[in-house]
């Protein structure tokens, strides 16, 4: 269960790093100036998108648990590594200032900016590893607040003092360690 817990919230942490809904994060707290609503919406936005995933991701693993199924598993980690060496953008808000305030407006956008996101593909991906809906979740959303706080508070000046494609690049790696691993392990090579 710890193990569940503490990879799910390194491998979205990292793969967090210069995605999209961080720099979502960026924009909005840049916009409304207050932090905690859009920390609140962050959190809130993450526990539903990623307790679905780990759901899915769980369920599709106790249909389809199997060597085959195992595979898939460590080459979508290995889709990972190379997906997370595109660099993501999020375009701008609408020019006037959206109308429900900080927690809404971060609540749904954050929910609808990571549908089919890398960090929600990655809960899938988790969720079918570990077969452990909870504890994923509890990762997953400890890796966004973990890559997103830092980003509210910080906002432009973290993404002036942070070499985002070295830490990309780095992330990649630690998702193909993965998913050699999980290949080697499913093969019977370790």
């Amino acid at each position: 269960m710890l193990e569940a817990l503490l990879t799910s919230a390194a491998v979205v942490a990292l793969a967090e790093i210069g995605d999209k809904t961080q720099l979502l994060a960026i924009l909005l707290v840049t916009r409304f100036r207050t932090p905690w609503p859009i920390i609140a919406g962050i959190f809130f936005a993450t526990i539903a998108n990623h307790f679905l995933a780990a759901l899915v991701g769980a369920q599709v693993a106790s249909l389809l648990d199997g060597q085959a199924f195992r595979y898939a598993v460590a080459l979508s980690f290995l889709a990972m590594a190379a997906w997370t060496l595109v660099p993501d953008k999020v375009d701008d808000l609408d020019a006037k200032p959206p109308r429900f305030g900080a927690f809404l407006t971060t609540l749904v956008a954050f929910f609808l900016v990571e549908m089919g996101d890398k960090t929600q593909i990655a809960t899938i991906a988790l969720g079918a590893r570990f077969q452990m809906v909870v504890p994923v979740t509890i990762g997953t959303t400890l890796g966004m607040m973990i890559a997103n706080v830092p980003a509210v508070f910080l906002g432009d000046a973290l993404l002036k003092r942070v070499p985002l494609a070295t830490v990309r690049y780095i992330a990649a790696a630690l998702f193909a360690v993965i998913g050699v691993w999980l290949l080697a392990q499913t093969a019977g090579w370790i």
